[in-house]
């Protein structure tokens, strides 16, 4: 009878690996998904990735998967992008916008959060404050309790430099991020 593998903790040395960049290393994968050519309303998602007590985590990585801006998941297309935190606990990602995926779902982009200490890494969303009337028939969206529905809303800022979208993950405590279950 085959059994699950027990899990383990993820560092201490995964950021060296996984995001070598931050140690003057080429890097594995990028936070930049687009091209002057990618279609779509060009965006940067970004943000701080906290502990419980509010202090940044400065060696956490953080993945996410999108699909492109007409709603569609392309193999081989730069839909996947990872990005190590900085001593300030920030990540940033340069994207489009992603369009709904046509089953009902929101815009939004998925978020693999790793740490070190993590027994398992954790799975959120990103959804987009200018799309209240799409969030609010999201399925996915639907099924957190509406007071805890903010964590997963990213906030819009429009610049000089084009729309950002302030996306902070916040590992546990008050105010937690909400994290699914895969």
């Amino acid at each position: 009878m085959l059994k699950q593998t027990p899990s383990q903790t993820v560092g201490p040395y995964f950021a060296y690996a996984w995001t070598p960049e931050l140690y003057g290393r080429r890097p594995l994968l990028s936070n930049v998904l687009t091209t002057t050519d990618t279609a779509g309303e060009h965006i940067r998602v970004e943000g701080v990735v906290t502990d419980g007590e509010g202090a940044p985590i400065r060696d956490c990585v953080v993945e996410i998967w999108q699909a492109d801006a007409q709603g569609r998941v392309q193999p081989g297309a730069a839909g996947f992008g990872r990005c190590g935190t900085t001593e300030e606990g920030l990540y940033r990602f340069d994207t489009v916008k992603p369009g709904a995926t046509g089953d009902g779902e929101a815009p939004h982009i998925a978020v693999t959060v790793f740490a070190r200490g993590m027994l398992v890494h954790a799975f959120t969303r990103v959804y987009f404050a200018d799309e209240e009337r799409a969030n609010a028939e999201d399925p996915t969206l639907a099924l957190v309790p509406e007071d805890r529905r903010s964590s997963l809303i990213a906030s819009r800022a429009d610049t000089p430099g084009g729309a950002v979208y302030r996306f902070d993950i916040r590992l546990q405590g008050d105010r937690e991020t909400v994290f699914f279950d895969l």
